[in-house]
């Protein structure tokens, strides 16, 4: 199964394997699931960080390049995503939530999140 990780989970893997929910460490350690990170949650690290939100403190570099050499994928933003955001219901305010979302839709890859907002979307969404 491919699973794509929002920015929360990314933010509490880099912390340690321990800081994630154990339904999340249970799908993230079964070899034959391949886990993706999206090019919008550096996006959103790099803007919260630089705003001095205690909850980004993370350098967006060593993360990516830590989830990179730790087998994960990268998942560009493409105009698709960004037009099928237009079709989401108005669950969920947050733009990068909403991209992230859409991104599962087009891409046919389970979001996992432990926002219980976005897990009221239509789509691939397990909330963990």
């Amino acid at each position: 199964m491919k699973l794509l990780l929002d920015t929360h989970l990314l933010l509490w893997a880099a912390q340690g394997i321990e800081h994630l929910p154990s339904d999340a460490r249970m799908l993230m350690s079964e070899p034959e699931n391949e886990l993706f990170f999206s090019v919008a949650s550096l996006w959103e690290i790099v803007i919260k960080c630089g705003l001095g939100r205690e909850d980004f403190k993370v350098d967006p570099r060593v993360l990516r390049r830590s989830l990179l050499d730790n087998g994960y994928h990268e998942l560009p933003i493409h105009s698709e995503h960004v037009v099928a955001i237009g079709a989401l219901p108005p669950i969920h305010k947050d733009p990068f939530d909403r991209l992230l979302v859409a991104q599962a839709i087009v891409e046919g890859i389970t979001l996992l999140t432990a926002d219980i907002q976005v897990a009221k979307y239509p789509g691939p969404i397990q909330c963990v």
